[in-house]
This record gives C-alpha cells, structure tokens and sequence, in this order.
C-alpha cells in the first residue's frame, strides 16, 4: 500500500510538472505573440510615417515650363503665369531679398533667369507665416514679396518651374528651394549675380531705357547704374 501511494504521488507530481510547463510554454508563446505583434505593428506605422513625410515633401505637384532666356525688353511685360516663371524681362534684375511690397514682375522673372527662388504671398497672410517665410528666404539667391491675386497662400518659382503651397510651413517649400535654386540643369544664366541689380517695388515706375546705342543686355554681374 505504500507503493501504491508512494507511485500514486509520483505520478500526481509528474503531472503537476507537466501541467506548470504547458502553462508556461503557453505564456512564453503568448508573450512572443504580443512582442511580435507590436513590432509589426511599429513597422507598419513607420512605413506610414515615411510614406505620409515623402508624400508631404513631394514635388509631383510642380509645374513645368519652357521659357528662352536672354530675352529683354524696356517695356511692361504681360505675363501668361500669375506670378511669371520666366519669359521676356526688364535689362535689370531685382536684387535678391525680403521686399515688404510687390515688386515688378519684370524685375523678378531677371532674377529667376540668374537662378533665384521668388516666394509671393498673399498680403494679408498672418505676419507669423509672413517671419516663417523670411527665415527661408534669408538666404542668397532668394526673393521675398507680396503678391496681390495669388492663386494661393504662397507661390514659390524658379525659371520654368513653380509650385502652389498651403502656407509658409508647408514641407515642400524648403525641398522647392533645394533642389531648383541656383540648378545648373534649369538655370539660363547660372552663376549670374543676384546683387548689383535694382531693388524698386511696383508702386516705383520701371527704369528709362538706357540710351538707344546701348539697347543690349547688361551684363550678368555687372551692378546697376
């Protein structure tokens, strides 16, 4: 009889032991499972994350154009864009800067021939998005302006290119700049000056012309009279 309890209770805590390791091989795989789950789960939201940031920056919705440079003229120019993107121009560029008024179209389309980013807005765009896009626009080869009738709250063009933007902190603005200012791929006169220029606003009539023996183009890097 004390063989038979003695096997009785072996058996007993043989399976007692049997029982705690499935249970414990069951939390092991339950734990795995959740840790496996939250990784996946991280990964996906992060492949969301990516895809949503380079979607924001993405420049699909650049328009392009086809626009000849070294073509000047002493007169008001009608321009097909709204702000212009390239085309005929004044002899002179604006200077590259922050302009608290609108400047002449003219003036600006020379500075994009020499490779600069002109950024427009709205004039009555919140004075915040207003320092926002100032910060941006601190740099060389960068123009700064209101612009009355903008078809958005900021326009941001180069030659032959030009994006319509939700505000100064749209994502797209910086990578507009990087990659279509001072390029030498779509630039007709890269490496001209963005200085030395003529720095008049539109409420300023356009420069005379020059005297009639000296109708050509001025050049590139040579400053204003």
């Amino acid at each position: 009889m004390t063989k038979e309890k003695a096997q009785a209770r072996r058996e007993h805590l043989a399976r007692m032991r049997a029982d705690q390791k499935r249970k414990e091989r069951r939390a092991a795989l339950l734990m795995w499972g959740i840790g496996g789950l939250v990784i996946v789960v991280l990964v996906a939201l992060v492949a969301v994350w990516v895809v949503k940031d380079r979607s924001g920056k993405s420049l699909g919705a650049v328009k392009s154009f086809n626009y000849k440079g070294s073509d000047h003229s002493w007169t008001k120019v009608d321009y097909k864009e709204n702000p212009p993107v390239g085309g005929q121009h004044n002899y002179y560029w604006q200077n590259c800067g922050i302009y608290d008024k609108p400047i002449h179209n003219e003036h600006g389309v020379h500075s994009l021939e020499h490779g600069a980013v002109w950024i427009t807005y709205r004039p009555d765009l919140p004075k915040a998005e207003v320092d926002k896009l100032k910060t941006i626009a601190s740099a060389d080869y960068m123009l700064l302006s209101p612009y009355p009738n903008l078809p958005a709250k900021v326009v941001a063009s180069s030659w032959d290119h030009q994006i319509t933007l939700d505000g100064a902190e749209d994502p797209r603005l910086p990578e507009f700049v990087k990659k279509y200012k001072q390029n030498p791929t779509y630039t007709p006169e890269y490496g001209a000056s963005c200085t030395g220029g003529i720095g008049t606003t539109s409420d300023q009539p356009l420069p005379p012309p020059q005297a009639e023996t000296s109708q050509e183009p001025m050049p590139s890097a040579s400053p204003a009279s």
